[in-house]
């Protein structure tokens, strides 16, 4: 697994963290560890935003015009590793998609990751709230053997998330979940990650 990405997304929350921690093992071998607590500021700015979000929203019987969505994961983007999602919405409560991301830190091992997705919304509004994702990412990794060379990886995943969705269709959206790799298992990582935090709009 691409242990670099995450250490990055870690150490920038540890710059915001106070003391306790949580634990989620991401493989038998592999113990990423998270700061449960983030510094005050952050966590009421955090709390602000949610409450706006939700505070925004439109009756759920109010349907937003739109099926397109364009939206850039913030917490790639801090980290180094830009993703730019395209999501296509239908009338039945499901949508489909391609997230794009490419490496432009020269301490994240990836360097390209495609990620096409199909999404079944559950929530009461158009394509919002909690949501399943099936999806499979093709993607280029430097290998692991000290050669400087880069791998091909592909395989499926499967992701949870959470969509907000604001009377004027901006949206903010929450993701995690992994995915296997199959190709050069023994160069490149066999889990490859698949989180979010992302912001955007429906048009």
């Amino acid at each position: 697994m691409n242990v670099n990405l995450l250490q990055k997304l870690q150490n920038i929350g540890e710059k915001f963290c106070e003391s306790h921690y949580f634990y989620v093992i991401i493989t038998n071998n592999l113990v990423i560890r998270f700061k449960l607590c983030i510094m005050k500021n952050y966590l009421a700015l955090l709390l602000l935003f949610s409450f706006s979000i939700l505070n925004a929203q439109e009756d759920p019987k109010t349907t937003i015009q739109g099926s397109n969505e364009l939206k850039l994961n913030m917490a790639y983007a801090i980290a180094g590793f830009p993703e730019v999602t395209y999501e296509r919405i239908f009338d039945d409560g499901g949508s489909v998609g391609l997230s794009i991301a490419v490496g432009v830190d020269e301490d994240i091992d990836y360097n390209l990751i495609a990620v096409p997705f199909y999404r079944l919304y559950f929530g009461e509004k158009r394509a919002a709230g909690f949501f399943l994702e099936a999806s499979a990412a093709f993607f280029s990794e430097d290998t692991n053997d000290g050669t400087g060379d880069t791998a091909f990886g592909f395989g499926p995943g499967l992701a949870v998330g959470g969509k907000f969705l604001t009377k004027s269709g901006w949206v903010a959206e929450l993701l995690a979940g992994a995915g296997r790799n199959f190709l050069n298992e023994n160069l490149i990582s066999e889990i490859y990650p698949r989180l979010g935090v992302s912001l955007g709009k429906r048009f």
